[in-house]
């Protein structure tokens, strides 16, 4: 039996929406970026996406990182809007959906839900780490994207 739940977060940043679009949608730009990410590799596209990669994440099992490789694929590559689909095994699936939009002070704003299924005894498990690693991811988007000037140096 499969379990699912989504969680949402908000960034903010001084960057285009092409920008944060382009680095949104490339998980090769984000390796530096997600906590889990140790390598990815544009793959064939498959039927259907717009781009597909292999990911291989590295995931805690107590003190031992255990590396794993999934598939996900860009379904949709908007200037305001991007879709992935990760598939890993055993039938859990990671999408994300994000919505970007540019604030009246010029900021963009973007909007992430990720919706997780999986079977009902990993599902905790794979719950925690993709909250977690995509609350990490979130904490350093905004810095990668912002293209603001350095502030004035502290007295």
């Amino acid at each position: 039996m499969l379990r699912r739940s989504s969680f949402s977060y908000t960034v903010q940043a001084r960057c285009s929406l092409a920008e944060a679009a382009a680095l949104l949608a490339d998980p090769g730009r984000q390796e530096d970026l997600h906590p889990l990410i140790v390598r990815v590799r544009r793959v064939p596209t498959r039927p259907g996406a717009r781009a597909s990669y292999d990911i291989t994440d590295r995931l805690a099992a107590g003190p031992v990182r255990l590396p794993i490789t999934y598939r996900a694929d860009v379904l949709v590559h908007d200037p305001d809007e991007i879709v992935t689909v990760a598939r890993q095994w055993p039938a859990t699936t990671v999408r994300n959906h994000t919505r970007l939009r540019v604030e009246p002070d010029g900021v963009v704003r973007i909007d992430v839900e990720i919706t997780l299924a999986a079977p009902a005894p990993l599902f905790g498990y794979a719950f925690r780490q993709a909250r977690a690693a995509h609350l990490g991811l979130a904490a350093r988007l905004a810095a990668a994207l912002d293209t603001r000037p350095p502030g004035p140096p502290a007295d």
